[in-house]
């Protein structure tokens, strides 16, 4: 056993462990967006004075661990809160790939009291779906479980929970599964087979939730269409009649549905966590010292901390200005090697080629939809933007590299967390969503010729 000794406390290794192993195993876990295999150097750490990757150094002897700052995500859920405690309350809770929120409702008002927002932890697992579904199937779903777990409860005390009747979940379907203690091993390849779609109930207590006695999950589309976009439709409602809503969940996967009162169409956009900030060299998530816009005027940051890094909304707005000054061609051809966009962050070719596959994928998918429904931009309503890089962006920057048509420019509405106001919604009406969630037929696109041509020709930031 070795000595790892962080901020003046001592943990103890392994002899030959990965320091992010005995991190994580300490409760001082790094983030490791690409699941620990050593391709985004994100998670460095000072040891013993040197700069070392935390998921690649192996222990051998006693060692002195200096840890970067803590990120807090900036999450924005679009609640009113209004601190006013009732006779009857509730808790609804979104399980988030990137964070955690959780409100505590008034069900005599059908009001949000207060809402607290946590990072997600299993985030040291990998900043997507994918990466946490493999650790699963290697090791279990109990470590992944855990954390979120002991994230809830802390977020319990933070609102002065100690006993409440019913929560309400929603998530995407891998959440719910590791949050129930489900292996979703099964969703990490073909034919990606949930072991559950339907809602499912539980008592807090054998979730270890102590506090609350009943906890109750909205019902997922598919294995990659999950309860948040269930309850995002809930959320923003149906449109008038004869028209259609699009409902976009941007996060570290784009989650579109196509809806009308009759039905509704549904997809999952293999964008990667590009607009989370992963796969980005200098991307970050929105914390403190992240550039989330950005343009003639300059820069604006999380806090108004000095620069660390590009969130999503921020290199939406990056590439939008490169374009514009022609550093980036319409191929995505940038001749100099890196653009610095701040003191100490850069953009590179290669970070502008993973915006590219993931706008491309969006927009893509987006119009794989319409056209399955035999539909045109004409009968769109509304474009709804979910998620929290519904926040800040900027809408103009979107259209301008290709992320969103021109067509739907002025019929965007952000709704920032439609997954979690949903959730109150559908708690607060004590509604079964099962009817919603079943009507959703999903397009499989990993085949689809139409998408692929769409993907291959959008790749390109030539205007529509």
């Amino acid at each position: 056993m070795h000595k790892i000794n962080v901020g003046g406390e001592v943990y103890f290794a392994e002899e030959n462990e990965r320091l992010s192993d005995a991190l994580r195993r300490a409760g001082k876990a790094v983030p490791q967006p690409c699941g620990g295999r050593g391709t985004c150097g994100k998670c460095k750490v000072t040891v013993n004075g040197r700069e070392e990757l935390a998921c690649e150094y192996e222990v051998r002897s006693d060692i002195t661990v200096a840890l970067p700052e803590r990120e807090t995500i900036l999450s924005e859920t679009g609640a009113e809160e209004s601190f006013a405690v009732t006779d009857r309350m509730a808790l609804a809770l979104d399980i988030g790939t990137t964070t955690l929120a959780l409100a505590l409702v008034s069900l005599d008002e059908h009001r949000i009291v207060r809402v607290v927002t946590e990072t997600n932890p299993q985030r040291s697992y990998g900043a997507d779906v994918m990466s946490r579904i493999a650790y699963s199937k290697e090791h279990g779903p109990a470590p992944l479980q855990l954390g979120v777990v002991s994230a809830v409860n802390a977020m319990l005390q933070r609102l002065g929970v100690t006993e409440m009747e019913t929560m309400f979940v929603a998530g995407n379907a891998t959440m719910l599964h590791l949050f129930f203690g489900v292996d979703p091993s099964s969703m990490g390849a073909a034919p990606y087979t949930p072991v559950f779609l339907e809602s499912r109930r539980a008592t807090g207590e054998s979730l270890g939730i102590p506090g609350v006695k009943t906890v109750v999950s909205l019902p997922s589309a598919a294995a990659f269409v999950g309860a948040d976009l269930t309850a995002g439709v809930y959320c923003v409602g149906f449109p008038p009649e004869g028209k259609y809503h699009l409902l976009i969940d941007l996060g570290t996967n784009a989650e579109i549905v196509l809806f009308n009162r009759s039905g509704a169409l549904c997809t999952a956009a293999a964008a990667g966590p590009c607009f989370e900030g992963a796969n980005i060299s200098c991307g970050m998530s929105a914390s403190s010292g992240a550039i989330y816009a950005y343009g003639d005027d300059g820069y604006e940051t999380v806090n108004g901390a000095p620069a660390k890094g590009v969130c999503g909304t921020g290199l939406v707005d990056l590439i939008a200005f490169l374009l514009k000054k022609g550093i980036v061609d319409e191929t995505g051809y940038m001749e100099q090697e890196r653009f610095e966009a701040a003191p100490g962050v850069t953009l590179t070719q290669g970070d502008v080629r993973q915006y590219q596959l993931a706008k491309s994928a969006v927009r893509a998918a987006l119009e794989t939809l319409l056209q399955k429904q035999g539909q045109s931009f004409a009968s769109i309503d509304k474009l709804f933007i979910s998620g929290g890089f519904a926040a800040k962006i900027n809408v103009d920057s979107a259209v301008f590299t290709g992320l969103l048509p021109p067509a739907l420019r002025n019929r965007c509405v952000p709704v920032n967390n439609s997954s979690l106001l949903g959730t109150v919604k559908a708690l607060c009406a004590d509604a079964d969503l099962s009817g919603l969630a079943e009507g959703m037929r999903y397009i499989d696109l990993s085949a689809d010729a139409v998408f692929s041509d769409l993907f291959i020709g959008y790749m390109s930031f030539e205007e529509d």
